[in-house]
């Protein structure tokens, strides 16, 4: 077979009538007609905003190999190659996914977490490639789209695919997981996240318990020693018949990290694997990370892998768009200043890992300043003003020397700030734009940190441009970073 899908087995996966010119192989699968490839399969999916048959057109002009279309919108559309299905093309791609799924003979490995399931799924995605073919999505392609196309494209000679599994509801990750069938699953942690749509904690923790409802039998459940809600969920996993493998500091985990030097730039880590001692060393800075990497750890250790070499990959990671990626910028003075990029998404646990990063990254030059540029954390509900006041303390642990806030939740933060790290308060990262540029000044290290509806991201996007080093050259001075 050539292609990532054989177009008769596709069919047979997906069922329904096929119109149109047939091709020979299907090579990819997507939903997105601005991005589309060469002989893809587009699925014409409606969504919130946008309803795909409305792209499908669009799509095989650009050379798709066929579109899924749903039977009742065949008639709107113009001639070409259509798989006419009688219900809604995401049950189809649904379809397909049950049949990728079925057809690897892959270890599956699944995350969940209130934090660092993106990082914990590439820190997988780079460890686990030395010992053969991985397949994990890009980006956080966790929802109810994203998983079934993750899966949808994973190559059949895949050894290890790895999922990353979201939620923000109760029963969110109930039918993901079966969809995936993982032979392992991780919970990273149970921390308010999400806080809006859950009662309490408890209620947070049983829907990441979901995740142990698909695994295979005899699946192996990962989880963070460390976390409070450790028990309650080693329980739930347990009474599932899966076996339960943990890491974190705590005396009792099997994977234990006994000591980790931070820089600036990455983490040494030492570590007892069941007993025995390990060093390694991750490619980011970060406490949180290097916490997130046991996990990583763990998984390989359940699978029977090289640990030496495994260790020896982590020290190639490097942290995901958003996610603590580091940038290296130029004052207009010449000298040097470092972008710490953490606008991705944010909650009072990730907050907190971001101002940590902030206090390992020393100021650049005599009069270089720690920054903390921060948004809004979203989905909080009635608790959200004390939970945004209470970033106070970490404030201070990390040494800030000034902040700058955006939007209206932060305004309580705000009144709670000292004079003398109050840099300016805006209710919009828009309107905080042009006022944080005015007060950035040479050596300064800054953290960006809110949630996406916050709009940070795109106030990075300016801070880059407008420091950007002249010539793509490096700044003078000390610029390691």
């Amino acid at each position: 077979m050539t292609g990532l899908w054989d177009f008769d087995i596709f069919c047979a996966a997906i069922g329904g009538r096929f119109e149109g010119a047939r091709p020979e192989a299907i090579d990819g699968i997507s939903i997105d007609s601005r991005t589309i490839r060469s002989d893809d399969a587009f699925f014409a999916i409606k969504g919130d905003q946008m309803d795909g048959h409305d792209f499908a057109v669009r799509a095989l002009e650009a050379d798709a190999a066929l579109a899924v279309v749903a039977a009742d919108k065949r008639a709107q559309l113009d001639a070409g190659a259509y798989l006419v299905v009688d219900d809604d093309p995401l049950d189809a791609l649904e379809r397909l996914a049950a049949a990728g799924r079925q057809r690897t003979q892959g270890r599956i490995v699944a995350v969940t977490g209130s934090v660092g399931k993106t990082s914990t799924k590439e820190m997988l995605r780079t460890a686990l490639a030395v010992a053969g073919p991985v397949h994990a999505p890009v980006g956080s392609f966790n929802n109810h789209w994203g998983v079934p196309l993750t899966l949808a494209r994973m190559p059949a000679p895949t050894m290890f695919g790895i999922f990353e599994i979201g939620m923000n509801h109760a029963g969110e990750i109930r039918p993901l997981t079966a969809m995936v069938r993982p032979h392992v699953a991780i919970v990273t942690n149970v921390e308010t996240v999400h806080a809006e749509y859950f009662p309490n904690l408890q209620a947070i923790a049983d829907a990441k318990a979901e995740i142990f409802e698909g695994l295979e039998p005899g699946g192996t459940a990962i989880l963070n020693r460390d976390n409070s809600w450790f028990d309650y969920l080693a329980g739930i996993a347990m009474g599932g018949g899966a076996r339960v493998l943990s890491f974190g500091t705590d005396e009792g985990a099997d994977i234990r990290m006994t000591r980790v030097t931070l820089a600036e730039g990455s983490s040494a880590i030492e570590v007892s694997v069941c007993g025995q001692p390990m060093v390694y060393k991750l490619g980011a800075p970060g406490r949180h990370l290097a916490m997130n990497s046991l996990a990583v750890i763990a998984v390989a250790h359940e699978l029977g892998l090289d640990l030496a070499r495994i260790g020896m990959a982590l020290a190639g990671f490097a942290p995901p768009k958003g996610r603590g990626e580091r940038f290296q910028l130029q004052h207009a003075s010449g000298d040097p200043m470092v972008l710490i990029d953490e606008s991705y998404n944010a909650n009072p646990a990730s907050m907190r890992a971001a101002l940590a990063l902030l206090a390992q990254t020393n100021p650049l030059t005599r009069r270089g300043r720690r920054i903390a540029v921060l948004g809004d954390m979203l989905e909080l509900g009635d608790q959200a003003p004390d939970v945004h006041r209470d970033l106070l303390e970490p404030l201070d642990e990390a040494g800030a020397d000034m902040v700058f806030l955006a939007g209206p939740l932060m305004k309580s933060l705000w009144e709670a700030l000292p004079d003398r790290c109050r840099g300016a308060y805006a209710k919009s990262a828009e309107e905080l734009e042009p006022i944080l540029l005015r007060a950035l000044g040479p050596g300064d290290v800054i953290v960006v940190k809110a949630s996406l509806g916050t709009r940070l991201g795109p106030l990075v996007n300016v801070l880059k441009a407008h420091f950007a080093p002249e010539d793509g050259k490096a700044a003078k001075g000390n610029t390691q970073c």
